[in-house]
């Protein structure tokens, strides 16, 4: 932030402290959701268990070179399941090397995306193997109205692709196949050019385009399998499923549907304000996922909860200033707005062709301000005792705090567990949430 902006902001908070600095801010109950918890214990063992099948291992053949996806999102275990396949192919006879395939993340440039994936610990002293990063693309089809089919110029020059993705919801389009394979083929794989041709429609079409480019790239390239990974409610490793290019159509919807089952959820409908501690592209797509905090992005996507105000408090030190997301807040802090690296978060958006997502909401000087603002607007529009819920971030939803008014609702849900007493907001001196 310049000197100028930050000081006119400090100054305007000096004058929101005197309006809303004593807003009551209610006392807050510690609760733990029962969400799916059911973890793969054995990574390794599966992975080589998945890869050495005859219908996987036999499309590998000793000497030919593999491309081996990783993608942008914070999935768990990234680095571990990277190197465990990459041993596997070796195994195998073949000469694997990784690629970012993530389409306009990491600022759009090859840099940006070898720097994102090595922040999630895809190194290649831990993984073993080349990484291999550019936005050269290479068209290898094209679509029936003549709209151009891309991938990675690294991997159209292997004898192979190799898969690496999770089936998730998207946070902002419903479809047979949302976040997955073909998602990672139409708009990973294909860099930032390819991804910028499958948002030119918008997300109004995403969900057709996803399946005209992913199935056009399974067709016209050499994938050799996919690696499909489901995760629990805690966003930890549950299930990785190899594929073949054949089973990768007729599989991912299943696999979505499971997904979608396992995932997690906050149990209260309807909330006044909802507290993130933090949000980043480690956590989400769209920096908080909607699917759990209900903070979409489109009108293509939709589900509880129903949230009249967010409130954003920091961004992650793994999203790397990327904020993406923040423009669906209405309340957030200076330190977001120093945090954040417009750079990092404008191109997603723009090829994504969803301004909102980077838009800046209200500055407020201190935590303690943010909140308070929520609470003054919402007791002003006639709520007497807003129902508040808080989380650290839309990664873990088990144990979350909820304000006194929801106690009652709470204790009537058999899957949730009343953790503490009702206790006030704790701040620092500088006025951060405890």
């Amino acid at each position: 932030m310049s000197t100028n902006l930050r000081e006119s902001v400090w100054d305007r908070n000096g004058v929101v402290q005197r309006m809303i600095g004593g807003t009551p801010l209610p006392r807050m109950v510690k609760v733990r959701q029962k969400l799916n918890d059911d973890v793969l214990e054995d990574i390794p063992g599966e992975i080589k268990k998945q890869i050495n099948q005859q219908k996987i291992a036999g499309t590998i053949k000793p000497g030919m070179t593999v491309a081996v996806t990783c993608g942008s999102r914070g999935i768990a275990n990234i680095a571990l399941i990277i190197r465990e396949t990459v041993a596997a192919l070796k195994e195998l006879g073949a000469k694997p090397f990784v690629f970012p395939a993530m389409g306009s993340h990491g600022g759009g440039t090859a840099e940006g995306q070898r720097e994102m994936i090595e922040g999630f610990g895809v190194t290649e002293e831990y993984v073993g193997a080349p990484i291999k990063a550019s936005m050269e693309v290479v068209q290898v089809a094209t679509l029936e109205d003549g709209r151009p089919v891309y991938i990675d110029k690294y991997a159209s020059e292997a004898d192979g692709i190799v898969l690496v993705g999770r089936i998730k919801a998207h946070t902002a389009f419903r479809g047979p196949y949302e976040s997955g394979m073909l998602k990672m083929m139409a708009i990973g794989v294909a860099k930032h050019q390819g991804a910028e041709a499958c948002h030119s429609q918008g997300f109004r079409k995403m969900a057709e385009n996803v399946v005209a480019y992913g199935m056009a790239i399974l067709k016209n390239a050499n994938i050799l399998f996919g690696l499909s990974i489901i995760e629990n409610a805690h966003d930890e490793t549950n299930r990785i499923i190899a594929l073949t290019p054949e089973e990768i159509p007729e599989e991912e919807p299943k696999l979505l549907k499971e997904a979608k089952e396992k995932m997690a959820r906050i149990f209260f409908d309807n909330l006044d304000i909802m507290v993130v501690d933090e949000i980043g592209k480690n956590h989400s797509g769209d920096g908080m996922d909607p699917n759990i905090t209900g903070s979409y992005c489109t009108e293509f996507a939709s589900g509880p909860p129903r949230v009249e105000e967010y409130v954003v408090l920091n961004l992650s030190e793994a999203t790397h200033g990327n904020c993406i997301g923040i423009g669906m807040a209405n309340y957030t802090t200076t330190k977001v707005f120093d945090q954040a690296d417009f750079d990092a978060g404008y191109p997603n958006a723009l090829t994504a062709r969803v301004a909102i997502t980077v838009r800046m909401p209200m500055v407020l000087k201190t935590d303690r301000l943010a909140i308070q603002a929520a609470m003054y607007v919402r007791m002003g529009n006639g709520v007497d005792n807003p129902r508040v819920l808080r989380i650290r971030n839309s990664s873990h939803v088990d144990e979350i705090w909820i304000s006194e008014s929801m106690l009652d609702e709470a204790k009537k849900n058999p899957d949730i567990e009343i953790l503490e007493e009702p206790k006030d907001m704790v701040f620092d001196a500088e006025g951060n949430l405890l």
